[in-house]
């Protein structure tokens, strides 16, 4: 006989979900292009409850991209093998023998693991890299870093012929160049920006190990305007590794995205909590205010 456990609050999860389905409406088809890295790629328990989620939205009618990373098990792996890392202006100088590197790790283990982590969850999954189709075409983006690249082309018909199927496509961003046999290392963030803009996504989620875009004071902003971001970069108020993430949201409004969120991907079911509830998460950068408004930031 099951026992049920009279501890939980059966009516307010009842009244959760009650409460999502304006929001499953409103997403009902929409593309989610999902960038997933960090602390908690390394970590099995984060790995399957992101999977689950992702399992989710495709259930309930989204169509998710997952984007990723890889940096930690890139280190990893030229350390073994003895391949020195030179930096110039904090960014990784990328050879010949590194990018090969590069490519192992993320289209085979990384991007396998997260494709297995989907399938244990019920949903079906296929791992792709920007060169499959040529799905991202790169130049590079600094000659001082060897080939890490800058995208130029995105054919991305092979992203909606996987929505069609009903899979879940989940991307390496490890590109194609120009030249014959030509492959780039791309910066995650800057892939999964490329990509929604290509697709003209609903939404762009750049999952973090911080909580948001903050003000001065410390604040997380739960909505800005790229004016407003172009002022705090110049302004020093925002720095550091939080310049590219935002750099990279504007450019993807610039190509069609309606909004950019960077949460915080160490909190559970995050991306749940920005799509499916009223307050959502972390930072929601967006040209212009919704016509309908379902919540504060949306």
């Amino acid at each position: 006989m099951r026992q049920q456990n009279m501890d939980r609050d059966w009516k307010a999860i009842a009244r959760t979900l009650s409460e999502a389905l304006p929001y499953l409406q409103r997403f009902s088809g929409a593309v989610v292009v999902v960038k997933f890295g960090g602390n908690a790629m390394g970590d099995a328990t984060a790995m399957a409850e992101f999977a689950r989620d992702i399992v989710l939205m495709k259930q309930v009618g989204l169509n998710p991209v997952v984007v990723h990373g890889g940096g930690p098990m890139i280190n990893d792996l030229l350390g073994r093998l003895g391949i020195k890392s030179d930096f110039v202006r904090g960014k990784r100088v990328t050879d010949k023998a590194t990018v090969e590197v590069v490519e192992m790790v993320l289209t085979g283990l990384v991007n396998k693991r997260i494709v297995q982590a989907i399938m244990d969850e019920g949903g079906r999954a296929v791992g792709v890299s920007g060169k499959d189709d040529d799905l991202m075409v790169c130049v590079a983006d600094d000659p001082e870093l060897g080939f890490v690249g800058k995208p130029v082309e995105m054919n991305v018909q092979v992203l909606r012929d996987l929505f069609k199927a009903g899979i879940i496509p989940v991307v390496a961003p490890v590109a194609t160049g120009m030249s014959a046999l030509e492959t780039f290392n791309v910066n995650g963030d800057t892939a999964a920006g490329a990509i929604a803009g290509a697709l003209k996504a609903d939404r762009l989620l750049l999952l973090t190990d911080v909580s948001g875009v903050k003000d001065k004071d410390g604040n997380v902003l739960t909505e800005i305007h790229p004016d407003q971001v172009r002022e705090m970069i110049a302004d020093g108020t925002i720095a550091g590794g939080m310049i590219p993430k935002t750099e990279t949201a504007l450019q993807a409004i610039e190509e069609g995205v309606r909004a950019v969120v960077i949460l915080d991907g160490r909190v559970p079911n995050a991306c749940l909590l920005e799509l499916f509830t009223e307050l959502g998460a972390g930072s929601m950068i967006r040209a212009t205010p919704s016509r309908v408004t379902l919540r504060a930031h949306d």
